[in-house]
């Protein structure tokens, strides 16, 4: 993870230092549009190593719940500096709507466009692969925008290639708003998903469906209830009420309770899990819990 932020800090940098290069050569309000967005994407990497770093802290005194919280907290700044860099763009491209400027030397804002894509290509199948590792919400923000930025960098290829062969200089801002309407989605995705996580949303229903499973494979686990799971980071929690038969001793109980456990963290290692044990047909309020 550490190393995932590092390498996107570092590949933001170099393609601001190109894309600026060819900016001051062609005028182009698309390739201004993502050199925008480039410096965007340095600050909220930043963010992204500050945060990742703080999240992978171990628990301490004042925290016992671990700092994972620090992973969405830094997806919604990221968010924020996102949508900046869009509104900046909507308002460069109508700008260039009412008043058309002609571009120069398309071929070199092209050619510096293809090695941005072929950078951020790379980062991002980087992390992805980070992401299924680790699950983690900063890395997987941070690889949308960079997804969005591929789409960003195509945008321009195009506005340019048409300004050059065609002499249309609308493409240029036109294509500039799209890519802004590409970046706010972006945006919107991120500042989601970290909601999500600050909200304690639940696990994938398809992960909660796989706990019970391994819940109820144990022989001396009879049912299963009160379900309750959330991520920090990449951190689970997972906390279950288990129903055994009520002459067993409380010792027997526990060493059930401690083997359900070692299974549920054998399937998802980076969860901590507390695991309730009820003797069968008790009676207890059990909480209800409408969907939304």
């Amino acid at each position: 993870m550490r190393r995932a932020t590092n390498l996107a800090v570092a590949a933001a940098a170099l393609m601001i230092a190109s894309k600026l290069g060819a900016w001051l050569v062609t005028d182009s309000v698309s390739l201004l549009s993502s050199l925008a967005d480039s410096v965007m994407d340095v600050l909220a990497s930043l963010i992204n190593l500050f945060a990742v770093r703080h999240a992978l802290l171990p628990p301490d005194r004042e925290h016992r719940f671990g700092h994972g919280k620090a992973e969405p907290l830094a997806g919604l700044g990221q968010a924020l500096f996102i949508t900046a860099s869009a509104i900046f763009l909507i308002v460069e491209a109508a700008g260039r709507i009412m008043e058309p400027e002609p571009i120069a030397r398309p071929p070199v804002g092209i050619g510096v466009m293809v090695f941005a894509i072929l950078v951020t290509t790379a980062l991002v199948a980087y992390q992805r692969r980070v992401v299924r590792l680790t699950g983690s919400t900063a890395i997987r923000a941070d690889s949308l925008h960079y997804a969005a930025d591929i789409l960003t960098n195509v945008g321009v290829i195009a506005a340019l290639a048409l300004a050059m062969t065609l002499g249309w200089r609308l493409a240029d801002p036109i294509i500039a708003i799209v890519i802004a309407g590409v970046i706010i989605h972006a945006a919107v995705r991120v500042a989601w998903n970290s909601i999500q996580q600050l909200m304690d949303h639940e696990l994938p229903e398809e992960d909660r469906e796989r706990i019970r499973q391994i819940v109820l494979e144990h022989p001396e686990v009879l049912d299963c209830h009160d379900l309750r799971t959330r991520r920090s980071g990449i951190d689970s929690f997972i906390q279950v009420h288990v129903e055994m038969d009520r002459s067993l001793t409380l010792l027997r109980a526990h060493e059930i309770s401690d083997d359900v456990e070692a299974r549920i963290r054998e399937a998802f290692p980076r969860a901590e899990v507390l695991i309730h044990a009820d003797p069968e047909g008790i009676e207890e309020p059990m909480p209800s819990f409408a969907r939304r």
